[in-house]
């Protein structure tokens, strides 16, 4: 095979490898976008699923629905959630002391 034809041939693979490669690289990202969506998309429901309804206000009192929450209900279940969320972060802040202790080499006698 003449050299010229080879040459011609070794530029078209590396074109060829070259897009291949970007292709793939378009794939994975494409991949992590759908994955991100899902993500957002399970997110929004779950938040959905979990918010507390509207609590009516006085200026609107025609929009009241059968599922939102007196004012009362609502700040007993912010209540219990502020309360959640410090139990949470009390026991984070516990393990990360008891890690960093762990972490310490002993005193030496």
């Amino acid at each position: 095979m003449p050299l010229c034809f080879r040459k011609s041939s070794d530029a078209s693979v590396q074109r060829f490898d070259k897009s291949l490669e970007e292709f793939y690289a378009l794939c994975d990202q494409l991949e992590l976008c759908l994955r991100l969506a899902y993500e957002c998309l399970s997110q929004s429901i779950d938040s959905a699923k979990h918010s507390p309804n509207l609590v009516p206000t006085a200026t609107k009192p025609d929009t009241v629905q059968t599922e939102s929450l007196s004012y009362s209900q609502y700040l007993s279940m912010i209540k219990s959630q502020i309360s959640c969320a410090k139990d949470i972060h009390n026991a984070l802040l516990e393990c990360s002391k008891k890690i960093a202790g762990k972490g310490q080499p002993q005193g030496i006698l």
